[in-house]
């Protein structure tokens, strides 16, 4: 098959295809935005010290994420885990319309294309809508280069507008995606066999997932814990550095990874609880659908769940970040100085926050097009039941109660995850013996180095240690945003189902 006719049949389709086109892109273009602003912070060059000069900052910004070297690392970091539900929602909006693809798929294969003709072009449909949202999302990054450059009064910029990455790590973001993206596309169809009569997997699972994913998390909670404190120790050697480092990463990867992977366990559960204990049609029906296909929760779930884990973890931080001002109150209390400790990394959880929040609503927009595709892809099942005499409330509930009731359990189990982690990770909250100085005279004599010292003493401050307190109503808050995100991403996906029940769509092919 010649490169153009499969270029062609790659932008051929439906309305549908329409539809799945661009918002894989709307997403591509998103998470490329997302790794042009890491890069960016990344190229912000560093003054060299000088003898007037020792601190190396960027002075020329007024946020001190952006001026300070140290910080830009972790700011870059954030940024790129932004990258995780954009990524997410670009891999629900690649299954929009799925059945209606399939068929077509088998269509080509009846008209003698090969499987891997047919794979090919998967690939490259998923990889030209890429490509497209990347090249929009370096067009939008270049545009808001120029519009957002405006600096203060002071000549500082609030953002790195006068930094551009290099030509070629711009490039590798623009043509990495959609690569990384096809090749996505490819692994998912592995298993699937299409055949000129349908598309098929090799293999169905025949019972449900068991409870590994809970060995995984418990697996990361220890390991993250016991690393944490071989790093802290200033006489460890190299080697066990480099181990502690791995043990700290890999055991907070795996955490993570396993609170994703515990929804298909969680989903399973449910259904089997539902199917025993239910009298009802609403939820039997969801209990049906979540013992067959219990992974589409933790598809549907898993950038959620990534974003609700680290926003537990950010409430952590914050609790031990006030817990720390707390302390340094007392402290200069003692000393008779009426002031608190810096107040920046609680600005800077702030903007942590807001990341978080940002991520959510991002899942929840991967989450609606999953319910979307899930009604679209199932309308001639609910048409059948329809038909049969089963109300629309009683699907519209069913659908509620599937994706509310392993929600629930997996969003506390994310919760649980990112405090504990961030327990284990800052500690409790310690403040060494400090001295301070404190002259007791007016402003006027204590500025004046003549007369400052006779009316300066010098106070002592006791070591103090506290215990942070639990953020239960950060966590209250951010569950209860991530249950509302779920309920209004599933009212939304209700708007669809009564075109989906039309009797007309039991012959639809």
């Amino acid at each position: 098959m010649r490169p153009s006719a499969l270029l062609r049949l790659a932008l051929a389709g439906t309305r549908t295809d329409t539809v799945r086109v661009l918002l894989t892109a709307f997403s591509a273009a998103l998470a490329a935005l997302a790794a042009f602003a890491a890069l960016t912070v990344l190229a912000i060059p560093t003054p060299p010290a000088t003898a007037d000069n020792m601190v190396r900052w960027s002075e020329q910004y007024s946020n001190a994420l952006l001026r300070e070297p140290g910080l830009r690392g972790g700011t870059a970091f954030a940024l790129v885990l932004l990258m995780v539900p954009v990524l997410a929602l670009a891999g629900q909006c690649a299954r929009l319309g799925a059945p209606a693809r399939d068929r077509r798929l088998a269509a080509l294969r009846l008209a003698g294309a090969t499987p891997g003709q047919v794979t090919r072009l998967a690939m490259l449909e998923t990889g030209v809508a890429g490509l497209f949202g990347t090249l929009c999302g370096l067009a939008l990054y270049l545009v808001g280069r120029e519009l957002l450059h405006r600096p203060d009064e002071r000549g500082q910029l609030a953002l790195p507008t006068d930094v551009l990455p290099h030509a070629g790590a711009l490039a590798a973001v623009v043509v990495g995606l959609p690569l990384v993206a096809g090749l996505a596309t490819a692994l998912m169809l592995r298993r699937v066999i299409t055949t000129p009569l349908g598309v098929t997997r090799r293999a169905a699972r025949e019972r449900g997932p068991g409870p590994w994913a809970g060995v995984l998390i418990v697996v990361g909670v220890a390991a993250f814990i016991l690393g944490w404190p071989v790093l802290l120790r200033r006489t460890v050697d190299g080697p066990f550095v480099g181990l502690a480092l791995f043990l700290i990463a890999a055991g907070g990867l795996a955490a993570i990874l396993g609170t994703v992977t515990g929804t298909g366990w969680i989903s399973h559960t449910t259904g089997r609880l539902l199917r025993r204990y239910a009298r009802h049609p609403a939820p039997l029906l969801a209990a049906g659908r979540l013992m067959s296909d219990p992974w589409a929760g933790s598809r549907a779930f898993a950038a959620l769940l990534a974003a609700v884990t680290f926003g537990a973890g950010a409430a952590g931080l914050r609790s031990h970040f006030v817990t720390e001002d707390r302390l340094a109150r007392q402290q200069n209390r003692l000393a008779g100085v009426e002031a608190g400790a810096n107040p920046f990394y609680l600005n800077t959880i702030s903007l942590v926050d807001l990341a978080v929040t940002v991520a959510v609503l991002i899942a929840a927009a991967g989450l609606l097009v999953a319910v979307v595709e899930g009604v679209v892809a199932r309308r001639r099942a609910y048409a059948a039941l329809t038909a049969t005499g089963v109300p629309r409330t009683t699907l519209a509930w069913s659908l509620v109660w599937q994706a509310v009731l392993p929600a629930v359990p997996a969003i506390l189990l994310a919760l649980t995850v990112g405090a504990v982690l961030a327990r284990a990770l800052f500690g409790d909250a310690d403040r060494g013996p400090s001295t301070t100085s404190v002259c007791d005279a007016g402003a006027q004599l204590c500025a004046d180095p003549a007369t400052r010292e006779q009316y300066t003493r010098i106070t002592e401050s006791p070591a103090v240690h506290a215990v942070p307190d639990v953020p239960l109503e950060q966590l209250a808050l951010l569950g209860g945003g991530a249950l509302a995100a779920v309920l209004a991403t599933v009212l939304v996906g209700l708007l669809f189902l009564r075109p989906s029940t039309a009797v007309e769509e039991l012959r639809a092919t």
